[in-house]
């Protein structure tokens, strides 16, 4: 007996195989620069930092472009930005950790995000709520499990911990980056190139929390909404990291 694949559905909601689709034609256009083929890590580190960048901007932090270099002032904003940065910075070394053990590539996000910043005891562990461990443990199972498109896969792992806030601190910045995660490891951007932070700060923090929820609430129609949001911020992503190459 089968079971079945509880994400497979989603990609026929209205609109979202298009902008998956319109997602992954941006990342192999990127894939297909030229500059790729001298200067792959250049690149990818001057995407893992303007990652960063944006992450901490969505997140709150008050830190010029141009002032995006640790150490960070001990303020709350540089607080937030040296968190965004040390998450950004784990996004390669987890994805063969993802694959096998996704809750524990989400403690060690978290861990590197909030080291010093909270208890110990409180690093890497779920809030203490009922149901949030347990809808956590569902997540790892079912991202683990699915065949579903990688960008639909990223997405739903990005708005089920942005509204499950699973830690209680940093829970914007670990959601951001495990999407990240999910890109490298399904295949849809294996060099962790794109920048699909910079594409959510494009389309408006107003846009990306309607977005979200939408996708709380539960609907098809609210779960397209999030989908093909959060696919257009990975078209945009890509997009702007072929600007890093040029």
């Amino acid at each position: 007996m089968t079971t079945a694949d509880p994400l497979a559905s989603l990609a026929a909601l209205p609109g979202v195989a298009e902008a998956i689709d319109a997602s992954r034609a941006a990342m192999d256009g990127l894939l297909r620069e030229p500059a790729l083929r001298r200067q792959r890590g250049e690149v990818r580190a001057a995407a893992r930092l303007r990652s960063a960048w944006a992450s901490a901007q969505l997140a709150g932090a008050d830190v010029a472009w141009e002032d995006f270099e640790p150490p960070f002032v001990d303020d709350q904003s540089g607080r937030i930005a040296n968190s965004a940065l040390q998450a950004a910075g784990e996004v390669g070394a987890l994805v063969d950790t993802w694959k096998r053990a996704p809750l524990q590539a989400l403690a060690r996000l978290h861990t590197v995000s909030m080291s010093g910043q909270v208890p110990a005891d409180a690093l890497g562990r779920p809030r203490a709520e009922a149901g949030v461990s347990e809808r956590l443990t569902t997540l790892a199972d079912v991202v683990t499990a699915t065949t579903a498109p990688g960008v639909l896969v990223a997405g739903v792992v990005h708005a089920e911990l942005m509204t499950l806030k699973p830690f209680g601190s940093a829970d914007d910045l670990v959601a951001r980056a495990a999407s990240r995660v999910v890109l490298v490891s399904r295949g849809v951007d294996p060099d962790a190139l794109t920048v699909p932070e910079m594409g959510l700060l494009e389309l408006g923090a107003d846009a990306y929390r309607d977005a979200l929820d939408a996708f709380a609430g539960g609907s098809s129609t609210g779960l397209a909404q999030w989908l093909t949001f959060h696919a257009a911020s990975v078209q945009r992503g890509a997009a702007f990291a072929r600007t890093l190459c040029r």
